[in-house]
C-alpha cells in the first residue's frame, strides 16, 4: 500500500492545498511512465496565483477566450479603465456600465453579456465567495461557476487547479494535456478521456500534479 500525505486545506503558505513533495512521490510510486516524466521536468513549481478576486480571475478568463495573449490583454486593460480611477471594476462597476462601453473596449456581443451574467451571479451569491468555495467539494464548485455565461467546465477546472490549488482535478478536454499524455504514454493519436480517466484513476489524489507534468511534456 502506497501512503500519501495530504495537508488540511489553507493550512500550507504557499497556496496549495497539497504537499507538493508527497505528491510527485505518490506519482512516481503509481505509474512509472510518469515518474520518468517527473524526472525528466524536475521540480514542481506551480503555486496558485493569490492576487485576484474570484470575480476578477474569472472575467480575466472569460476576456481571454478564444484570443492571443496580446489582443486580450489590450481589452482588458481597456475594460479596467472605464472604471478609474479603482484599479479593477467591482460586479456593480460592471453593470452600471452600458453594454455599448463594453462593446467599444473590444469585447464581443457574447463576451459582453456574460460579463454581465458574471457580475450579476456574482451579486446574487451563484458565484461564492472565496471563503465559502474554499469550504465546497470540486463538482459543486463546477455546478455552481458553469451556471455562469460564458463559464465551462474547462474553466472552472483551471481555475480549481491554479487559482484554488486543488490537488485532483484532471481536465479531460484539455487538448494540451491530451496533447502530453499523448507523448508520455506513447498514444498514436490523441487518447478519448475514458482511457485517460482510467490511467488516471492510479494519479489520485493527486491528479492536478499530473496536470501539470503532462503540460511541461509539451516542452521537453
Amino acid at each position: 500500500m502506497t501512503l500519501t500525505l495530504v495537508l488540511p486545506r489553507s493550512r500550507r503558505s504557499d497556496g496549495l492545498e497539497y504537499d507538493p513533495d508527497a505528491a510527485c512521490r505518490h506519482l512516481a510510486q503509481a505509474d512509472s511512465q510518469l515518474g520518468d516524466l517527473i524526472a525528466r521536468v524536475g521540480e514542481f513549481t506551480m503555486r496558485p496565483r493569490t492576487n485576484h478576486s474570484l470575480f476578477a480571475a474569472l472575467l480575466r478568463s472569460i476576456v481571454y477566450q478564444q484570443l492571443t495573449g496580446k489582443a486580450a490583454a489590450t481589452i482588458l486593460g481597456r475594460v479596467v479603465r472605464l472604471s478609474a480611477p479603482r484599479r479593477f471594476p467591482t460586479p456593480r462597476d460592471l453593470l452600471q456600465l452600458p453594454p455599448e462601453r463594453l462593446r467599444e473596449a473590444g469585447l464581443s456581443t457574447a463576451k459582453t453579456a456574460a460579463l454581465r451574467d458574471l457580475a450579476a451571479r456574482t451579486l446574487d451569491g451563484t458565484v461564492p465567495s472565496l471563503a465559502s468555495i474554499r469550504r465546497m467539494e470540486d463538482e459543486e464548485v463546477i455546478q455552481r461557476l458553469t451556471l455562469v455565461r460564458g463559464i465551462g467546465r474547462w474553466t472552472a477546472e483551471m481555475l480549481l487547479i491554479f487559482r484554488l490549488g486543488r490537488p485532483d482535478v484532471l481536465p479531460l478536454a484539455d487538448l494540451g494535456v491530451r496533447k502530453g499524455f499523448a507523448r508520455v504514454f506513447r498514444k498514436g493519436k490523441l487518447p478519448e478521456p475514458g482511457s485517460m480517466l482510467r490511467r488516471g484513476e492510479a494519479w489520485r489524489p493527486y491528479r492536478s500534479v499530473a496536470t501539470w507534468y503532462l503540460y511541461r511534456a509539451l516542452e521537453l
